[in-house]
Parts: C-alpha cells; sequence; structure tokens
C-alpha cells in the first residue's frame, strides 16, 4: 500500500491509499479515520471526477511530478500540490485456503490450496523474486505486483519452501487470485 508526503498549500500532509476495487479506494489522511471514495476515468491534464461520501467533484490535475508544485484543482478551488515523498508499507499475504483460478491449475476450480499466498489486490506481477523449491523467511520479499502505476511488495507471512510458483512477471491477478503455495 502505497504512502505519500504531500504538501497542500505548503501543509504536510500523510495519505495511505489502498485499493478496495476497479475504481474503489480507502484514503487516510494524516492519522483521520479512511474514507472510501472512487475514481472515475482517471487521466492527468484531464478533468476527471471522484466520488466520497455520496457526492461528486471534479477534479483536474495537470500531471503527477515528484518534488514540483503543481495546481490541483477541486471544483471551484485551486491547490498548490507538491508529491514529496512516497514509500511503501509491506503489504502481508495471507496464507489460507483459496479457490485456485481454473487457468492456474489446469481446470481444478473447486480444490482449496493450504498453504496459498493470494494477491492482495488487482494487478500486475512485474517481478517473481522466488522459484520452487526455495527456502522463504517470515516477511521475505516474494513477489511485486503493480496496481494503479504503484508497485506493491508481497511478503511472507511465515517461513516455508515454496511448493508452487503459480505466476510469472507480466501476468495479470485479480485480488484473491492464488500466488504461490508455502508449505
Amino acid at each position: 500500500m502505497p504512502v505519500y508526503e504531500v504538501f497542500i498549500d505548503g501543509k504536510p500532509r500523510r495519505i495511505e491509499v489502498t485499493r478496495n476495487g476497479q475504481n474503489l479506494f480507502s484514503v487516510k489522511v494524516d492519522d483521520k479515520p479512511a474514507r472510501e471514495l472512487s475514481v472515475d476515468k482517471f487521466e492527468t491534464g484531464k478533468v476527471f471526477s471522484i466520488k466520497m461520501d455520496g457526492r461528486s467533484y471534479n477534479v483536474e490535475l495537470p500531471g503527477i511530478e515528484w518534488g514540483k508544485i503543481l495546481p490541483l484543482k477541486v471544483e471551484e478551488a485551486t491547490f498548490k500540490a507538491e508529491l514529496k515523498n512516497q514509500t511503501r508499507k509491506t503489504v502481508p499475504s495471507t496464507f489460507e485456503p483459496v479457490e485456485p483460478a481454473p487457468t492456474k491449475r489446469n481446470g481444478l476450480s473447486k480444490q482449496a490450496i493450504p498453504g496459498a499466498v493470494v494477491a492482495p489486490m488487482t494487478g500486475k506481477v512485474v517481478s517473481v523474486r522466488v522459484r520452487q523449491g526455495d527456502q522463504v523467511k517470515a516477511g521475505q520479499t516474494l513477489c511485486v505486483i503493480e496496481a494503479m502505476k504503484m508497485e506493491n511488495e508481497i511478503a511472507a507471512v511465515k517461513a516455508g519452501v515454496v511448493k508452487e510458483v503459480l505466476v510469472i512477471e507480466g501476468s495479470p491477478v485479480n485480488e484473491g487470485e492464488a500466488l504461490f503455495v508455502v508449505g
């Protein structure tokens, strides 16, 4: 989950973004409770719409450039926005039985996979860092998934041996889909 250090009109803000679905996100600003928002057709340089707390807002952002102050227009108000820093939280994976995608397990669609490490979000695998037979430690990065142009490290929750690698670099994955089997 990406965490951003953003300055809005010179005031620092810590923004944490979690993807909940295709266009749905939870956004936590500083230490305030997370709020869900949906984004409709996001494209920098063009007006796009976000919906939060039942209300829609038109937003315009000319681009995304680190360390550069850019105008951020929300409805009729314009703010000076600057992205200072981005960090990645290691996303804990889960070890739980899941139903595999039929294409990943030779058509076995109703069998649970014990020890499966599942994707916490929908995205694309950009890096696979382990192979079948590798010994892994708790917290070790197994792969990296790109979602919304952000790279998220998927880490092992416990130590074990990689019994199966169910993804390859460049493959799309859905939230809850088995990525590895670790035992």
